[in-house]
């Protein structure tokens, strides 16, 4: 009877474990993802899954029930074959299944790896908004060249319009990373990475650090909102006429280790990315033979 109850209360709790994490896709924000590129990721982590539970699955069954079969019983009259060590058959199923597995595995990470490579321009017809990120302690520094405005901690973009961000350090290597709209790429002085991505809906999206800098390195959160042109254009003049010059002074104190509320600039310095790209390097480009080039 006690054996019946664990057994049922067992499957009660894989019951609900499941139906629990089947309504995290809304909660788990890189299992709901808004953006061209977050939905091919999320189609890659899906298929990637299934076909290894291909191989998970039949041998945590076969674990269970072979444990269940073969336990000891003292009435266990099973067939005693002390001399049996091998067969074709099950050799070529536990070693063919996953050969194949892994070779298709491979095939699809081949082929996403080129489709989802960072710095490759999207297809659209919308021109990019370039976005200028620099990593410092502890505090994103967002510059927008062609609006002459930068912000530390948040960034607007149109919806449905590629955003190609150039990305560097003037502090410890970091990792930026919008989940639901895309993968992580490194920050890291003295390099200029890029990496391409886009909304296809509006919204306020979580925007993170996701590498271990310092000691406030879990503050180093952003808020990414995609809004439509207007109310993007109507940002970009609100920050013009109510916000002040970032100056070179300026930008000192702002690189200096501690964290920061969201702030906005109306002008920056020019070439400012590029000198914090400079400053420590000659110039190593990912994706491009200049910094802020295209």
């Amino acid at each position: 009877m006690w054996k019946g109850l664990r057994r049922l209360t067992a499957a009660l709790s894989l019951a609900a474990t499941a139906v629990l994490l089947g309504g995290c896709a809304d909660k788990v924000v890189v299992l709901n993802p808004k953006g061209e590129i977050g939905q091919q990721q999320l189609d890659l982590i899906i298929l990637s899954t299934a076909l290894c539970l291909i191989v998970i699955v039949p041998v945590l069954i076969l674990t269970f029930y072979l444990a269940w079969k073969y336990r000891h019983k003292p009435e266990r009259k099973a067939k005693y074959d002390p001399t049996w060590e091998h067969s074709t058959k099950l050799e070529a199923i536990w070693w063919g299944i996953p050969i194949i597995i892994v070779a298709i595995l491979g095939t699809i990470t081949v082929k996403y790896t080129h489709i989802l490579e960072p710095s490759k321009p999207l297809e659209h017809e919308a021109k990019p908004v370039v976005i200028q990120v620099t990593s410092l302690d502890w505090k994103w520094l967002f510059m927008y060249p062609e609006q002459g405005i930068a912000s530390v901690n948040y960034i607007q973009f149109p919806e449905n319009v590629p955003v190609r961000f150039e990305l560097t350090s003037d502090a410890p290597m970091n990792s930026f990373w919008i989940p639901q709209l895309g993968g992580q790429i490194y920050t890291m002085s003295g390099m200029a990475m890029k990496l391409h991505l886009i909304a296809e809906e509006p919204g306020d999206y979580l925007g993170m650090g996701a590498n271990f800098s310092g000691k406030d390195f879990g503050k180093m959160s952003f808020t990414a909102k995609a809004s439509s042109e207007d109310e993007f254009d109507a940002w970009v003049e609100q920050v013009k006429q109510s916000s002040p010059e970032l100056t070179t002074d300026g930008y000192l104190q702002l690189a200096k280790p501690g964290v920061s509320d969201i702030r906005t600039f109306s002008a920056i310095p020019d070439g400012l990315f590029q000198k914090i790209v400079t400053k420590y390097s000659s110039g190593h480009n990912h994706g491009s033979e200049t910094a802020g080039s295209e």
